[in-house]
Order: C-alpha cells, then structure tokens, then sequence
C-alpha cells in the first residue's frame, strides 16, 4: 500500500518579459487513498466524516446516497450547499482546484463547509488516486478533461460503494455531463431536480441559481434588449490595441441610469449614460468600453432619477416584450429631459464584463401584483444595484422583512438580472435587522470567531511570570490614569504626567501591548487583519480580537496589572523636548470616567484618595495645565491646524438603543492635549446630556 507510480508533468509557461520556460512537475499516484465513509472496510483512512446511510428524503433516489457535486454546482449553487439539509457532499480534488482558480470568496465558503464536522463534506483527492487520475486528450480542452475526471471519480465511487449498500449521484448543471455520466451507468441530476425532489426541504428550492448561459442557436428566435457582451480574449486583444478602454464602473447614487468609469490616461472619467449603453454592467464590474467620437460627448445629468419610483409607475411586474420596450423609451426621454448644460466629458458605452464584482445583497422583496405568481421583484438597500427578479414560493412569509437576495445571471432579453432568495435577516425597523443590513452592506465581518481563533486565546488564570518581570520595565509605582466613558471596556491606552528633580517634566503615554497575546501567522492573527478594526454601532460593538483580549488582557483596565508599550517625553517647562525613550512596561492603572476627570481638571478639588492620584497624574504640577491655558489662549483668535471649529454628536439612549438628539458643539483643538481636554469634555458632555434627556441623576 502506497506509492503506484510516479508521473511527471511538463508544460511550458510564459513570463512577464516574454520568455518561455519550461516547468516540470512530479505527480505520484497512491492506491491508499480512502473514500472518508465510516465503516469502509476496505479504506484504512483515519479522517471519515461521511455517514454511513440508511434512508433517503428523496423521492428520485431511493437508496441511500451520497452527493459528489461538479465545479459548475460549487461556483453557482454555493448557497444550496450552505443550507444545513444538504450534507454528506464529496468533494473532488479537481473540483477544488477549479474553484479556487476561478472564484476565491466562493472557495473560501466551500473551505468553511469542509472545516465544519456537522456538514460531513469530504475531499476526495482524486489527482492522486491510482484508477481516478486521467491524462489530458490531445485535442481535449482542460474544462472536458476536468468533467472526464469527475465522472471518473463518481464511476469509482459507485463501484467502491457496492457492498456497503450506500449509493453516488453527481449534481451537475452541465446537460452534456450529466447524460456522460448516466451512460456510465451512473445517476446524475441537476440541481433544481434534486432538490426539487427532497420531501422534507421544500423551502430549499428559493435557493437554487437559475444560470442562464446564451445560445447562439436562439439569436434569432429571440429579441434582445442589449447588445451581446465580447469574449474575453476578443477585449483583450482590443484593449492591448487600444480600440477599447479597461476601468471600474461606477454607477450613480442618485440616478440609476448613469456611471462613469476612471480610465487610465484620460483627465475626466468617460461618462455611461442609458441602460443600453451601460448594458448589463453593475457597479463595481471590471469592464471593457469603447469611447465615442468627440462630437457624441455628453454632459452629466443634472436630474435625480429614482428607481423605486420610476418601477412603481411602470408596474414592472408586467414583463410584456412591449411594456419592457415603452419602458426603455420613457427612461432614454427622461435622461434627456435631464440633460446638463456643463462642460461634456468623454461618452462611451460598455462592450464587455472583464471581472464581475457580484455579492450578496441585503434588501426588500415588492410583491407580484398577480396573486399565483412565484416571480417578483427585489428591491437592494444599496440605491446603485438595480432591482432583480427572483422565483419564490416564500412571498407572503417575506412581506416585510429585511432579506439576502444573490444575483445568478443576467439575459440579454431581461429588463432586470435574475437572482434567488438567500435568507432572511430580520424585520424591517428592528434594531438588529437594521444592524445587520449595514454591516453585510459594508463588507463587515461579524461573524463568531472560529474555534482555530478561540485556541490561540491564553488560558485563564492569566499570570505575570519571572521572566516577564526580566524583560520588562515596572512601572507600577507612577500613577498613570485612562480617560474614557462610562462602560468603556477596551480601554487601549492611558497617560501620567510628573514632575522630575531636575524641573522638567515627564509625560507618559502608554498603549496596550496586543502583539504580546496575537502572534504572527496565526489563525488569531489573520482574522484580526480580516476584521481591521472594532466596528461600533448603537447598541453593541463588534471586536477586531476575541473578547478576552479587547475587555480584558489588553484593556488598561483600573486596579490590574498589564502591559503596555510606552513613549516618555522628558520636557522643560518652556516647553522643549529634551528626551524621548520607548519601553516595554508593566504597570496598574486607575480608570476614571470623563465627566470625574474634567470636574478635576476644572476645579483642581480632588475628592478622596484616588482624586488626589487622578489629579496629580493629569495635571503634573501644574504643568499641563499652564501649557493648555497658554495654548488655548493663542488659539482663541485664530487657527492653524486644519481641524473642525464644531461637530456633531449623536445622543443615545442606551436602554433603547437609539438616537434620541442631535447636539452641535463647538470645539477647539489644535494641539494634541487640546485635542484631549476637548476628547475628555465632548464625552462627559455627551453622558451629561444623556442624563438629563431621561430625568436621571448624575
């Protein structure tokens, strides 16, 4: 058992200069390749996460099965896979490979499902497999050779599992393939008849994609609304010669009907106005455009257009070819009507889609008026994304609900682009709905961490060792203070402020040490730079780093010892920086709210003990607060730094999570311990007014 035989692999690639080199590769083939089913006798694999069956909610397959599913269902049918009905999915090593080449967010969720023990989704390396790996044709493209390998892989599986009593059927969307594979003598089905077919899951058909590809053999039978996009070696070749331009379309927030996309070596971007000249390109698509002559040129409109509003008076649930017509022709005299009278810009119109930029889009569903009909359309949240028409037999249940709709395709005979149904998020008007639409609108993660980022958390207790007291300094004698809000628990830095023997001053601020806890390369370390930065809303905050770390050991917590990385400036009273030194330290820390800090500073009355610390941390002698009088005063006629005079605060109500008021404050900072003391005052401020808006005592 092993090692059967060893292939090499040679082809030839070309460089960016335009050399050829030739790269050979060793390819070893084993027969100890296990299928991953639990109680395979015949396999000696540890990893067997695919169940061995005993019935089927199928009605087209009785046996027992297992799905093995081909690259065209992975990339297209990605949310069908997600759905917690559909496990027990063999994955092929090709159809892995494919994907990942083809489609990197796709490859990244078919990666959570393999890691996810509940859905029992199994790769199966077929490319190392003995009696599954195929050498490519001599005329055969690498797309029919990778189909040849799964329906080779699927063949195998059937034979493999003849004595175990469980059953194999590909899931192809691919008609040639699936009548290959049936003449293999094994089952195959599409997508739509397979789910079609599960008795307990009726609601999962909303999430199959209707792929929609053109047939040349239908040019003529059909009439089309927009021109046929280039193939992308045909954009190409007329990019590199210069008849066509490459950019990003960029589709107007207030009138649907125009974009413009940057293209290099032009001043002004090149202005797409009109559905057809746009044609089927949505914002953010990589596309190819061809530039008109000068004297087509136009100017931007200077009328806001509205989708919502312009549907709802074309009653667009008509999809009549002549209402479709009538409507284009009311759009293209509406632009006009619109038209600017500025300085024109360069005019052109989109020929192809080089890179498709679709996702997922968060919005509401505008029922069909006809009462039986499964087709309606949905509106995005996102006013750059023109409205798409899914199939859904859910319509009632989604009236009023925020819901996640995934575009599938977009016919040159369809008004809008085709998608289905994902999920549904929340009510509309509720908080969290509303929440969750703005983060999934603006791409941020908000999921649970993993359990690979949880295992790289320290364990608990958490203890200052000996060697960490050797290798940093301790400063845990200084009364250093952090200034936050009331409830603030990521508390990321703090600062003191003393007088030293000499006259001068010392001024100290201190930043949580995090890189002690994330080390590079990890899991931990990889979603912190997925996720950037804490995102806060209303009612609730979402951690770059799990909460241990963000509230607790890298929070400057009061009363606790933690560490810190720390800059002390050493300055005379003028003031001028005599020194600056960066150390590794160890320290406890007091922790006040913003309204205490600036009652001291204000009165310098400190209250107990800890006022005393509080006061002298802050103020230093005096010193600080000399140096912010004296600087307040210069600043009281005049600025220079470029910062706001006034800005605007949102005043919530923290047991009802909203917005209550809208306060403008006028501020002045322009130094950095301006931009402290006015820090310290907006948020005590801001609690105050809190306070008073609901009859509460401070």
């Amino acid at each position: 058992m092993g090692i059967v035989e060893r292939k090499q692999r040679v082809f030839y690639k070309k460089t960016k200069r335009g050399n050829i080199i030739k790269v050979v590769r060793e390819h070893y083939l084993r027969d100890d390749v296990w299928c991953g089913l639990d109680g395979c006798g015949m396999c000696e694999g540890d990893y067997r996460p695919l169940d061995s069956l005993t019935t089927s909610d199928s009605t087209l397959v009785q046996k027992p099965h297992h799905i093995i599913i081909d690259t065209n269902v992975a990339l297209h049918q990605i949310d069908v896979l997600c759905h917690d009905d559909i496990t027990n999915v063999i994955i092929p090593q090709t159809v892995l490979q494919e994907v990942r080449h083809r489609s990197l967010p796709v490859y990244k969720k078919l990666r959570d499902l393999i890691e996810e023990s509940k859905k029992k989704f199994f790769v199966f390396s077929n490319e190392h497999h003995g009696e599954c790996y195929i050498e490519r044709g001599e005329k055969e493209s690498a797309n029919d050779r990778n189909d040849r390998a799964i329906r080779i892989t699927a063949w195998w599986y059937k034979q493999h599992f003849r004595t175990t009593n469980q059953n194999i059927i590909l899931i192809t969307n691919d008609m040639a393939n699936r009548d290959k594979t049936r003449e293999m003598d094994v089952e195959s089905y599409t997508m739509y008849e397979y789910v079609s077919s599960l008795q307990s899951s009726p609601g999962l058909l909303d999430l199959v994609a209707n792929i929609e590809e053109e047939n040349e053999e239908e040019e003529g039978m059909k009439k089309y609304l927009y021109s046929p996009h280039m193939s992308l070696e045909q954009m190409r070749l007329e990019i590199k010669s210069g008849r066509l331009r490459q950019g990003v379309l960029k589709t107007s927030r207030h009138n649907y009907l125009e974009a413009n996309v940057m293209v290099e070596g032009l001043e002004k971007s090149v202005l797409i106005q009109g559905r057809h000249n746009i044609n089927r390109a949505l914002h953010d698509d990589t596309v190819a455009i061809k530039i008109f002559p000068k004297e087509q040129w136009s100017s931007p409109s200077n009328v806001v257009i509205d989708q919502e509003k312009q549907e709802e008076e074309k009653n667009l649930n008509n999809e009549d070819e002549k209402a479709e017509e009538a409507s284009l022709k009311q759009e293209q005299a509406l632009l006009a009507s619109g038209k600017g009278d500025g300085e024109r810009q360069p005019t052109g119109c989109v020929v192809g889609i080089i890179r498709r930029k679709w996702r997922q889009y968060c919005g509401i569903l505008k029922k069909s008026d006809f009462a039986e009909s499964t087709r309606h359309l949905f509106i995005p949240a996102d006013k750059k994304i023109p409205f798409i028409r899914i199939e859904t037999r859910q319509a009632e249940m989604l009236q009023n609900k925020r819901i996640i709709v995934a575009i599938d395709s977009w016919p040159r005979d369809s008004r809008n682009p085709k998608g289905h149904f994902v999920r549904v998020i929340g009510i509309i008007g509720e908080t969290e709905s509303e929440n969750e639409v703005i983060l999934l609108e603006h791409d941020c993660p908000h999921t649970k961490f993993s359990e690979a980022v949880l295992n790289c958390l320290p364990k608990l207790p958490w203890l200052i060792t000996e060697k960490d007291e050797l290798e940093r300094e301790d400063l845990r004698h200084l009364d250093i203070c952090s200034v936050d809000p009331i409830g603030c628990t990521d508390i990321d830095d703090a600062l003191h402020c003393r007088e030293l023997p000499n006259g001068n001053f010392e001024v100290g601020v201190h930043i949580a040490d995090v890189s002690h806890f994330i080390r590079p390369h990890t899991a931990l370390d990889k979603e912190a730079q997925n996720r950037s930065t804490t995102v806060y809303l209303t009612n609730r905050r979402i951690d770059m780093v799990p909460d241990l770390l963000s509230s607790n050991l890298c929070s400057l917590r009061g009363n606790v010892d933690r560490f810190a990385f720390s800059v002390l400036w050493e300055i005379t009273p003028k003031p001028e920086l005599c020194s600056i030194s960066l150390v590794d330290i160890i320290h406890t820390f007091d922790h006040v709210c913003c309204s205490y800090t600036v009652l001291l500073l204000a009165t310098r009355s400190p209250y107990g003990s800890a006022g005393f610390k509080i006061l002298g941390s802050l103020w230093g002698g005096s010193y600080l607060g000399k140096m912010i009088s004296s600087l307040s005063a210069s600043n009281s006629h005049g600025h220079a730094s470029g910062m706001p005079l006034s800005r605007i605060l949102l005043v919530t109500d923290h047991l009802i999570s909203c917005v209550v008021s809208l306060m403008l404050f006028s501020c002045y900072a322009f130094t950095c311990w301006d931009l402290l003391l006015d820090a310290l005052c907006v948020g005590s401020q801001m609690h105050l007014l809190t306070l008073a808006e609901f009859g509460r005592t401070v």
